[in-house]
């Protein structure tokens, strides 16, 4: 596997000398997401062949595993010892590799009960663009001095470096998961979400959409059954399947063709009123918004933006049905923040060559 890592770092470098633009790229599978990367038909840094677990001893809960490493390799192998990636990444593709989930840094219907990616990223190894090897954390929690890269280049989008290797922590699989369903109109549902979250209750997801609250409660079986009680509501059958096509966005609500927007926000912001079709998760902090393309496309951006801002948060064109250049992907930096990742994307990548353009233009 070092010639594999001499091999990478050589295109690197070679790419640096004439500037020329590198696509890092896993499995594919999330290519949609984020903006159109500068100089299109560049060169692809295909890490696919990078693969296998590194390191792990399930009783430590930690596992270091190679970037090209499929997720549902990964995920197979931690079943096998009863443990998960507790923040449910989504896959959008069975050809999902561990560096897209990590470079991407998306999160799946626990992260509100479990944690986002980025918390259970203890270490990473990576080549920056000067094509050096570099580690960063370690395989403990607490193994951190100076600024923590292991966690900044998580949601990075490939603009900082190639990460090569990620030491992440696992946890133990729930004995028993439980789906409940609840009919009830748009007012309750942000007030009951968040009652629940403030309970001590074994919540480990809810989703608010056409009229139906879904909770799902995970742990001990005498825990999750006083919670039914408690809470009511009428257990589904294939909770896991319905979880699933939330995560990998199979649901019915998730039409393709059309414009779907990403709004991160205070939990307890009331229903927004935009125009399209709203889906709740995350307890009230995460708004999904599906939009016909023609319906008032340079305008909205700008209303849905400001809408998120308002509610403490930020919007994210999640998937576009058409809306063209004037509606970028991600919320717009403030200048200082702004600076902030110029000066990173300097230092990481002198050159500019690692995905130009994919987060921000001019980075």
């Amino acid at each position: 596997m070092q010639t594999m890592i001499d091999q990478f770092a050589d295109t690197i470098r070679a790419a640096a000398a004439h500037k020329a633009p590198l696509h890092i790229r896993g499995g594919g599978t999330k290519d949609f997401y984020g903006n159109r990367i500068i100089g299109q038909h560049g060169d692809i840094l295909d890490v696919t062949a990078y693969t296998g677990i590194v390191d792990y001893e399930p009783t430590e809960l930690v596992a270091t595993v190679r970037t090209g490493t499929r997720l549902d390799n990964l995920e197979t192998e931690l079943r096998r010892h009863g443990q998960m990636l507790a923040f449910e990444p989504p896959h959008f593709g069975s050809a999902a590799t561990l560096g897209g989930c990590v470079a991407a840094g998306l999160s799946g219907p626990r992260r509100a009960f479990a944690g986002a990616v980025r918390d259970f990223v203890l270490g990473v190894r990576m080549l920056d663009g000067r094509g050096d090897d570099l580690s960063f954390g370690g395989r403990v929690m607490k193994n951190v001095a100076g600024y923590d890269v292991s966690r900044l280049m998580t949601g990075s989008m490939g603009t900082l470096g190639l990460l090569l290797e990620v030491s992440l922590k696992v946890l133990p699989l729930p004995p028993v998961e439980r789906t409940l369903r609840i009919s009830m109109n748009e007012a309750p549902p942000i007030d009951s979400m968040n009652r629940c979250a403030g309970k001590p209750l074994p919540s480990s997801a809810t989703c608010f959409c056409d009229g139906e609250l879904t909770f799902r409660l995970s742990g001990a079986e005498p825990a999750v059954r006083a919670a039914h009680r408690k809470l009511g509501g009428e257990e589904i059958d294939d909770g896991a399947g319905f979880w699933e096509s939330v995560r990998e966005q199979a649901h019915s609500f998730f039409q393709p063709g059309k414009s779907l927007w990403r709004l991160s926000i205070k939990s307890t912001t009331l229903p927004l009123s935009l125009p399209g079709k709203q889906f709740i998760e995350w307890g009230g902090a995460l708004r999904w918004l599906v939009i016909e393309e023609d319906a008032g496309a340079e305008a909205l951006p700008i209303a849905i933006r400001g809408a998120a801002k308002y509610a403490n948060g930020h919007a994210t064109l999640f998937r576009s049905g058409g809306y063209g250049p004037q509606a970028t992907v991600f919320h717009p930096l403030t200048p200082e923040m702004m600076n902030i990742n110029r000066r990173l994307k300097e230092k990481f990548d002198p050159m500019g060559i690692f995905n130009p353009g994919r987060m921000y233009p001019g980075l």
